[in-house]
């Protein structure tokens, strides 16, 4: 039988299930090609003229990595056809998506983590949105335009900020290209349609080369109309999103690096189901403006090895609109973010210690965020402004050939500038009775006024200090092991400081702690991976012991749109930003084996699980986190041509609650993908290619809830949905 390579999703996550068995007997071992990971590190390998020209990219293999990573390469990331971050990492072992307003507004959650515990960034830089600050805001990042999503845990956020406390999910769509591709020029199209939401997407990659300079340009659109859901449809669930980019890079004569710009623009029109849409219709109308820029520098002689850099700015503003009195639209809350970031790296030549080699590199970042709220949700979040500038450093010792420690440290310091409001300890309205005359009677009467709220301009300054360690481990039969150690600290956001209002598209009264202190980590996390062989695995445990957890707790108090109603009101559900000390425990499991053989084709199984528990100190439960899942599969790959897939995804009901939450039951999600790729001829930037395929999404037409959701009891995922798609590559 022929040697087949086999390409896998790859994922750095938990191991709670040991798998056994006999195997079917292999004729002989099936290697996994590299898939490489260029974001957890600073620390990265030379990329070469002739890999360059092959396609290939600087960045660690995978399984050499230290740091948990979950990688989706393009060809993933099409047949997966998710139409947002969160939609297209939702069934990844230990991500989970917010689910708020699926297909739209659904970030990521990682490890039962969200919002402002999770960095999304494009090319480099943060997302620059506001996403983290209300699940119903979507993020400016289509997976039409992306070339690979990498989510990266545990230590390597270092990299990248105390707002990064939980993970990254880094996406690279090459509008700063970093290679030197062949002179000429490549179009990669996408286009799909889905019957769950008659949905239509397409996009259009354009990459070109003329001399030193490369050229990139993408095109997208989306759109869906309410998505069907088992017995109806989930009314207001509609999108409409398009973006465009182009970018460029020049590149130094022999491979001495380059430098690139790039300009994006993202618009999006979406709504937010639940209870009340088909009353209120709200509705999101987005747009972001993007410039961003990179580089890198082979510097020759002296103790500098390479010297990279990303830096980018964005203006973005969102409206959220519902229908007024006279059933036309209005606009009832503005919110503006205007955000710089920038990044600087130096990686150090190699120095030989008596004990082994060791590897150094050093970075600095920058960041600035000016952020508010206008109209009737301008009292949730006055105008505030955070100034934050961080020093960091990894270290790589390769003490044997198998054998590589890394350690690694940053300091920060952050300033947030705000209006801090002092609420009564209960967070209820106090009154003062105040004597009138009645004027149809001309009796004295009392009537009860509410307090006024004392407000004063604010700065808060944090000095956040983390630092992790962390030994890799070749073991036999390919085996390599991993163990990770880490200290992390978080500042508290602005939001969270200063919030004190109304936020009517998640329907909730939101209030601010303007004396949060620190949020502190404390991770110990083991891994264990394999990638040869017909059995192939990526597991990891992980205990994270948290000071100071900053969460959103239900209070049990209704509002409406002001505080003095708060305790009487109806409409908002009370949230209050608060700390206590909780522990995290879990793991995640990613495995594949490869049963036998028939000619070029190769059948095999899959499985995955992931668990969260999270406590309080006091034992009671951390809200919204995700149950526990359990899945497996078949799959079929027929040479280089034909794959399928059936999975069966069950996550268990969620009765593990905080207080004021509601559970939720478990449900059966049941995927199947058929795809065939045709190679037409070979071209000078690589082969000219059609893939087609179909997808089958929840076929038992399950009723899922998100439990993470904070309208899991209005809005249900979609229900039975196929949808087809055909890429081409000339």
């Amino acid at each position: 039988m022929p040697k087949l390579a086999h390409r896998s999703r790859l994922m750095l996550g938990a191991s709670l299930i040991v798998l056994g068995g006999s195997a079917v007997a292999q004729a002989q071992t099936v290697t996994l090609p590299e898939i490489t990971v260029t974001a957890p590190s600073p620390i990265q390998p030379l990329l070469l003229p002739a890999e360059a020209q092959a396609g290939g990219e600087a960045g660690t293999p995978v399984n050499r990595s230290f740091s948990s990573v979950t990688v989706l390469t393009a060809a993933e990331i099409i047949r997966d056809g998710g139409r947002t971050l969160g939609d297209q990492l939702a069934e990844q072992p230990g991500i989970t998506n917010s689910g708020f307003a699926p297909g739209a507004a659904d970030r990521p959650v990682i490890r039962g983590l969200d919002n402002f515990r999770i960095r999304i960034q494009e090319n480099g830089i943060g997302s620059q949105d506001v996403s983290d600050l209300g699940e119903d805001h979507g993020v400016p990042i289509d997976p039409l335009a992306a070339q690979k999503i990498e989510v990266i845990r545990g230590p390597a956020t270092l990299r990248y900020g105390s707002q990064a406390i939980g993970g990254v999910v880094s996406v690279d769509n090459n509008r700063i290209p970093s290679v030197l591709i062949a002179p000429g020029f490549r179009v990669k199209t996408r286009s799909a349609v889905s019957s769950v939401d008659r949905g239509i997407e397409n996009s259009a990659l354009i990459d070109a080369r003329a001399g030193q300079f490369v050229v990139h340009g993408d095109i997208y659109h989306r759109n869906a109309d309410d998505y069907r859901i088992p017995g109806g449809t989930q009314f207001n669930s509609f999108v409409r999103s398009n973006g465009q980019a182009i970018g460029g890079s020049y590149f130094l004569p022999d491979n001495r690096g380059f430098i690139g710009l790039s300009l994006s623009h993202f618009t999006s029109l979406y709504g937010i189901p639940g209870a009340d849409a088909s009353t209120t219709r709200t509705r999101i109308d987005l747009e972001q403006t993007k410039l961003a820029g990179k580089g890198e520098f082979r510097v020759e002689g002296g103790f500098i090895d390479t010297i990279r850099f990303w830096a980018g700015g964005s203006v973005y503003k969102h409206r959220e609109e519902g229908l007024n009195a006279s059933a036309a639209f209005e606009t009832g809350a503005v919110f503006k973010n205007r955000e710089l970031e920038g990044r600087v790296e130096a990686q150090l030549v190699p120095f030989d210690l008596r004990i082994g080699r060791l590897t150094s590199a050093f970075g600095l970042q920058f960041g600035r965020q000016e952020i508010g709220t206008e109209g009737e949700a301008g009292g949730l979040l006055p105008p505030a402004k955070t100034n934050s500038a961080a020093i960091y450093n990894f270290n790589e010792l390769q003490l044997l050939p198998g054998t590589r420690l890394q350690a690694a440290g940053r300091a920060e310091y952050v300033s947030v500038k705000g209006t801090a409001t002092n609420f009564p300890s209960d967070y209820l309205p106090t009154f003062t009775l105040i004597d009138g005359i009645d004027p149809d009677t001309g009796d004295t009467v009392q009537t009860a006024v509410p307090d006024d709220l004392a407000s004063a301009k604010r700065r808060r300054r944090f000095l956040p200090v983390s630092a992790s360690l962390g030994l890799l481990q070749d073991l036999p039969l390919g085996f390599v092991a991993s163990l990770t150690a880490s200290y992390i600290q978080r500042a508290p956001k602005a939001s969270e400081l200063f919030s004190r209002g109304p936020h009517d598209a998640p329907g909730t009264f939101e209030i601010g702690d303007p004396s949060l202190k620190k949020e502190t980590a404390k991770t110990i996390e083991l891994g264990l991976r394999r990638s040869a062989g017909p059995w192939r695995f990526d597991a990891s445990l992980y205990a994270t012991r948290y000071e100071g957890f900053i969460y959103r707790r239900l209070t049990g108090a209704r509002c409406d749109d002001d505080f003095a109603s708060c305790g009487t009101g109806e409409e908002l559900a009370q949230v209050v930003y608060t700390q206590r000390n909780a522990t995290f425990l879990g793991g995640e499991l990613k495995t594949q084996y490869d049963l036998f053989e028939i000619g070029p084709h190769v059948f095999g199984i899959e499985g995955q699980y992931d668990i969260v528990r999270a406590k309080f100190s006091g034992d009671e439960n951390v809200p919204r986190i995700p149950p526990q899942r359990l899945g497996g599969g078949f799959y079929w790959r027929g040479g280089d041509a034909w794959s399928a897939r059936v999975t069966l995804l069950h996550a268990f009901a969620q009765r593990r609650i905080a207080p004021e939450e509601t559970t939720t039951a478990g449900y059966n999600l049941l995927n199947a993908e058929l795809s065939y790729k045709v190679k037409l001829k070979d071209g000078p930037l690589g082969p000219i290619e059609l893939t087609a395929g179909v997808k089958g999404t929840n076929l038992l037409n399950e009723t899922i809830r998100n439990a993470v959701s904070f309208r899991k009891d209005d809005v249900v995922a979609p229900g039975r949905g196929v949808r087809a798609f055909l890429s081409a590559k000339f």
